[in-house]
């Protein structure tokens, strides 16, 4: 398989040179262990913990697997909860910068039966599903960094003619971003039965690590019922009715499907008050192939949203600068799909699946806005079509494929 540069290269080296430990978590199948094994410069050792014997030794003598001298990297660290504390001791013994690279297909952070988190002692990166343009070997996401960075007059010309290629974006969801299926499997079929493959192997395997599911079935049901609803608000007491599950189990569930990097749960963005604003999260997968692959059914505006939430999200995590990511609801119905922030300074995003979005089109946006004042940046519509034109003063229609 062809390993091409990642996103998360550049933070990656960065920590290393600073923090004795850093911990890479992602989805399973996301490229972590092509990443700490082949993109990582330097001799390090290496020891996966998929593998049988690697695992005995992690649970019977864990000292000694992280003892030693020089650098290691252990893989899929999720599978044994005390390990990191093997690991926290050795770095209180000995602060070398670059020591331990840790890789785990879960977000360690949120696993409760996980006592040890290395605060103080590891700086985490997460690694998403490849962008567009990490599968189309640029190593980066969209041109978030670009349009923030510019006046937002500036932005026609920064994303105007000269700039990337249109592409199918149902093709683009279809394919998702595993590795795999992205860059190695050209059709439909080959890439059902791995994610068939994928599902089958978190259900029975990855699940198991985390907690004790007795019920694999209603687990899939599950999966299968939240696939339909993405880019809309959680509402667990529906999925529970649709699927013959009480709301708790729903809502201990859905914190497992987030906690293995399985969905995506977009918070509201909500700083101001002035309005009644919803504050319930929505709904996104982690990857989009696995997720039509799930519902079974062609891509639709969902995952579209989908597919810009992914690429914003991989862009988040991969800067030092904090930046949030958001949605923005009221209650009176007027929507911005995402809400990017930084420095204090909104930036409203509406993605369209219509060729040309029209003025009108970009009420929620404007409503926006006037909500934030002189702090908001440019409304930003990404429709499907091909033209680039200011719908208003205050709004930029920029074909999704322009800034992706």
């Amino acid at each position: 398989m062809r390993t091409l540069p990642r996103l998360v290269e550049p933070a990656l080296a960065q920590r290393l040179r600073v923090m004795p430990a850093v911990v890479v978590t992602g989805a399973r199948q996301t490229g972590k262990s092509t990443l700490a094994a082949k993109r990582v410069a330097g001799p390090r050792r290496y020891a996966s913990l998929d593998d049988l014997d690697v695992l005995d030794a992690a649970r019977r003598d864990p000292a000694a697997l992280v003892g030693g001298s020089g650098a290691v990297t252990l893989a899929e660290v999720q599978r044994e909860p005390g390990l990191l504390a093997a690991v926290k001791r050795a770095v209180d013994r000995e602060r070398t910068p670059g020591r331990f690279l840790l890789t785990g297909s879960a977000n360690v952070l949120l696993m409760k039966q996980i006592p040890e988190s290395l605060a103080g002692r590891a700086s985490y990166v997460t690694l998403w599903p490849m962008t567009r343009r990490e599968q189309r070997g640029e190593g980066r996401a969209g041109s978030w960094e670009e349009l923030l960075a510019a006046r937002d007059e500036e932005w026609i010309d920064l994303v105007g003619p000269g700039g990337a290629e249109p592409e199918a974006w149902r093709a683009l969801a279809r394919r998702g971003g595993f590795p795999v299926p992205a860059l190695e499997l050209a059709g439909g079929h080959g890439r059902a039965i791995r994610f068939d493959s994928y599902v089958r192997t978190y259900l029975e395997r990855d699940l198991q690590d985390l907690a004790a599911i007795h019920s694999l079935p209603d687990f899939r049901r599950l999966m299968r019922a939240a696939c339909p609803r993405l880019g809309e608000l959680v509402n667990q007491t529906e999925l529970g009715r649709d699927v013959a599950l009480p709301q708790a189990t729903v809502h201990r569930r859905l914190n497992l499907l987030e906690t293995s990097c399985a969905l995506v749960r977009l918070p509201a963005y909500a700083v101001s008050r002035t309005k009644g604003l919803i504050e319930a999260p929505k709904l996104y997968g982690a990857d989009t192939g696995v997720a039509l692959r799930l519902a079974d059914r062609e891509p639709g505006g969902a995952h579209l949203e989908d597919l810009v939430l992914l690429d914003l999200l991989a862009w988040r995590d991969a800067r030092l600068e904090p930046a949030e990511i958001g949605y923005w609801r009221t209650a009176s119905v007027e929507e911005v799909d995402l809400v990017i922030e930084t420095g204090g300074r909104p930036l409203p995003i509406e993605i369209k699946a219509a060729a040309r979005p029209r003025l009108g089109d970009a009420a929620s946006l404007r409503s926006f806005r006037k909500e934030y004042g002189a702090k908001a940046r440019a409304g930003l519509p990404l429709p499907t079509g091909g033209t680039l034109e200011w719908l208003a003063p205050d709004v930029l229609a920029a074909p999704w494929w322009t800034i992706l």
